[in-house]
C-alpha cells in the first residue's frame, strides 16, 4: 500500500514517537520528511493524564517542534463532546490537575471537593488515583450519573518494555464496584474521529493513523476507512496479531520503517 499520496498523518506518542522520556529512532526525520512534502501531521493521543501544552513541552524537550494545535488528547475531546451535550455541566473529575485545568478552560464546573451532584462522571489517566476519588464517582456513578471515561487504554507502555496500568485497567475497577461501564470517547471511538476531521479538514482517505496499539490505534482506522500502520514499538507484540481479529492495514517494527517507506 502506497502511503506517499496520503495529505496527513494522524501520530499516536507513546510508544510510537517516544517512550517514556526518549525520542524513538526515525521520529524527528520522519516528521521533517512530512514537513518537506508539506504533509500535515496531528499527535492523537489517549492519554489524558496531560494537556495540549504539556505534550508540546515534552516534544520540545525531545527536540521536535511542535504548537498545541498540533497536538489533540482524548482530554479535550472530551471536553468538545461534553461541551456538545451541555455547555458549563457540572463534572466531577477522576483524573490529574492537568485534566481539570482543561475541564475548567473549557468553561465546566469542575464540582470536585463540594457536595454538589454532577452532571457527569468523568474518568481519566489518572497516576494521582486515590481511595477518596474512587469512593465519591462510585457514590455518584451508583445514583445515575452518566459515567464517560476519556479513554479505553489498558497500560501505558514506559521504556525498558514496561507498562503503567492506563484508564482503560481502571474503567475495570469502577465496573467491578457500580456493575456500570461508561462512553468513552477517546480511540477507537467515533467522538474522537469526528473531531479529527474537523481539526484537519480532510476526509478518511486522505489520512492514515500510527500507533502501537491494535484495539484503539488499529482499530480507530477500521471503524472510519483511515488507512492504519501498526508500529511495534510499544505495546503490541508480533505474537499478539495472532489472537487478534484487528488486522493493520501496515505492520512495521517503527517509526524509523515509515520515514524510510516515504522517501
Amino acid at each position: 500500500m502506497d502511503l506517499r499520496n496520503k495529505k496527513c498523518f494522524i501520530l499516536d506518542m507513546d510508544g510510537t514517537i517516544y517512550l517514556g522520556d526518549k525520542l524513538l529512532k526515525g521520529s524527528k526525520e520522519f516528521l521533517e520528511l512530512l514537513n518537506e512534502q508539506n504533509k500535515r501531521y496531528l499527535f492523537v493521543t489517549n492519554n489524558s493524564s496531560k494537556s495540549a501544552r504539556d505534550y508540546v513541552k515534552k516534544l520540545k524537550s525531545l527536540g521536535i517542534e511542535a504548537n498545541e494545535c498540533d497536538v489533540l488528547t482524548s482530554g479535550e475531546a472530551t471536553c468538545i463532546y461534553l461541551n456538545m451535550q451541555k455547555p458549563n455541566a457540572k463534572v466531577y473529575v477522576v483524573g490529574t490537575d492537568e485534566l481539570l485545568m482543561e475541564f475548567k478552560a473549557h468553561g465546566f464546573n469542575v464540582i470536585n471537593g463540594t457536595q454538589i451532584l454532577p452532571d457527569y462522571v468523568v474518568l481519566g489517566f489518572d497516576t494521582t488515583l486515590n481511595y477518596m476519588k474512587i469512593w465519591e464517582a462510585c457514590n455518584f456513578i451508583r445514583q445515575g450519573i452518566p459515567f464517560i471515561a476519556t479513554h479505553p487504554d489498558l497500560n501505558c507502555p514506559i521504556e525498558n518494555g514496561g507498562f503503567m496500568p492506563d484508564c482503560g485497567a481502571m474503567i475495570e475497577m469502577f465496573k467491578a464496584s457500580t456493575d456500570v461501564l461508561p462512553k468513552i470517547i477517546g480511540k477507537p471511538n467515533k467522538e474522537i474521529v469526528d473531531v479529527i476531521f474537523e481539526k484537519t479538514g480532510l476526509k478518511s482517505e486522505d489520512i492514515a493513523v500510527v500507533g502501537d496499539r491494535l484495539y484503539t490505534d488499529i482499530m480507530i482506522g477500521k471503524n472510519s476507512g483511515i488507512t492504519s500502520v501498526l508500529v511495534l514499538s510499544g505495546e503490541t507484540r508480533l505474537e499478539d496479531l495472532k489472537e487478534s481479529e484487528i488486522d493493520p492495514d501496515i505492520i512495521l517494527d517503527s517509526i524509523k520503517d515509515l520515514y524510510e517507506m516515504l522517501l
